[in-house]
């Protein structure tokens, strides 16, 4: 799980597992597997490094919540 933020700038959680695609065009929309779309305040590359940590910490064993 990513904690990004809507447009409004509201916080929530978000199943990076899930995601199918990601694009910006201008705003972050991400589609998921099962059908929903996001728009969120923070960058293509951002949703991506949060997702690329969020599965090192999962390797690792490591719970840093």
């Amino acid at each position: 799980m990513i904690i990004v933020s809507d447009l409004r700038g509201d916080e929530f959680t978000l199943n990076c597992d899930l995601i199918e695609t990601i694009s910006e065009n201008p705003d972050t929309t991400m589609r998921l597997t099962n059908g929903k779309v996001y728009i969120v305040r923070e960058s293509m590359r951002e949703v991506i490094k949060r997702t690329i940590e969020y599965h090192r910490m999962i390797n690792q064993g490591i719970d840093s919540m």
